[in-house]
């Protein structure tokens, strides 16, 4: 029987691919050895399976996504942002700044190795730098020098063009080596009625990291606004706030936070009555215990709201739940609609009366 180079050949690849597939026997690579690897970029037709409309225009065509109605204009959390095709790191959170214009900006590449920037000839306002990404060849969007300080420089990228891992997934995808970038980083829950209201006192205070609005201290895993707001699940709605203590302490917003409630309402807050909307101070360790209960103490002494009682909860953190897209930022998603609802509610009203603010 004479050789037969290509039945050999295809014998050994279907071999290996029973062996990967069906066996598991592979290695998986993480996200760095992925990059370290050779990246070899889909073809159109792979592409435009994979890829929404949008997603394809965007990265491909060098198209641009509409201002202020995209993924990530807004996004808050702590992580980093990757190319949506080929997963090159990025950007990160910790360099992202809201530039007023509708789209993700950043002061700088999370890697600026991963960044390709060209001469862009084709805008009727002259010529502007494009930037691209070096693996993936993905149009991401433009980089200006109007800027804030250190770079002076204004990323402005397509949601489109990326994907975002937040911390808590960084291990989990294989991008570990970031997790330091976010290690000094603390976490507390606050309880202070509607969630709409109480991300906007904290969200534009220096070395807040993050506001996000969910529910916790309940028994049911990952429930529906619906389900909170009946009252039935044990939950509270609540914002998660992530800081950066060497910028702001911990008491300091415990400061914040009790000139935005009425501590003294053991029945819900402003217009929202019942237990979901009680106002409760989460502890995530015993030194954020020893600061509550010395500041719920201090409140008491001082006798700012009188002979009132402190009703605040001070709890052990319990697992915090998401609330639905359509909550989180409601002040900027909805400014006309967030203003009303406090005016209606009667919350500032409450609060100059009983804080002088």
């Amino acid at each position: 029987m004479r050789f037969n180079p290509r039945f050999s050949c295809f014998s050994g690849l279907f071999f290996l691919f029973v062996l990967c597939g069906v066996l598991e026997l592979c290695p998986v690579l993480s996200a760095e050895e992925k990059m370290k690897s050779p990246y070899v970029k889909p073809s159109i037709e792979e592409l435009k399976k994979r890829l929404t409309k949008e997603q394809f225009d965007v990265t491909q065509k060098n198209g641009t996504e509409p201002s202020f109605h995209n993924a990530y204009w807004d996004n808050e959390a702590p992580g980093i942002y990757v190319d949506l095709v080929s997963g090159e790191p990025l950007f990160s959170s910790i360099d992202k700044f809201d530039s007023k214009t509708g789209w993700p900006s950043f002061t700088k590449p999370l890697e600026k190795e991963n960044i390709v920037e060209k001469e862009d000839k084709s805008s009727f306002f002259g010529t502007r730098t494009e930037v691209r990404s070096k693996s993936g060849q993905s149009h991401l969007g433009h980089v200006f020098n109007d800027g804030p300080p250190p770079t002076g420089q204004r990323y402005c990228m397509n949601s489109s063009a990326l994907r975002f891992i937040p911390v808590e997934k960084l291990k989990e995808e294989g991008y570990e080596k970031y997790l330091s970038l976010f290690s000094s980083y603390e976490k507390v829950n606050f309880a202070g009625g509607c969630f709409w209201c109480m991300v906007h006192p904290f969200a534009e205070t220096p070395g807040v990291i993050s506001v996000v609005s969910g529910y916790t201290g309940g028994r049911k895993a990952n429930p529906t606004y619906e389900e909170v707001s009946a009252g039935d699940s044990g939950h509270v709605e609540a914002v998660q706030i992530t800081f950066d203590p060497k910028v702001i302490s911990y008491k300091q917003l415990l400061d914040i936070f009790w000139i935005n409630v009425d501590p003294t309402d053991a029945h819900g807050q402003f217009c929202d009555r019942g237990d979901q909307y009680k106002s409760v101070l989460f502890y995530q360790n015993e030194d954020q215990k020893k600061l509550a209960i010395a500041s719920k103490e201090a409140l008491l002494k001082s006798k700012r709201l009188g002979e009132k009682n402190i009703v605040t909860e001070i709890l052990p953190a319990a697992p915090f739940y998401l609330a639905e897209e359509y909550h989180q930022n409601y002040y900027k998603k909805n400014p006309i609609r967030y203003k009303f609802f406090r005016s209606r509610c009667g919350r500032d009203k409450v609060l100059q009366r009983l804080w002088g603010k």
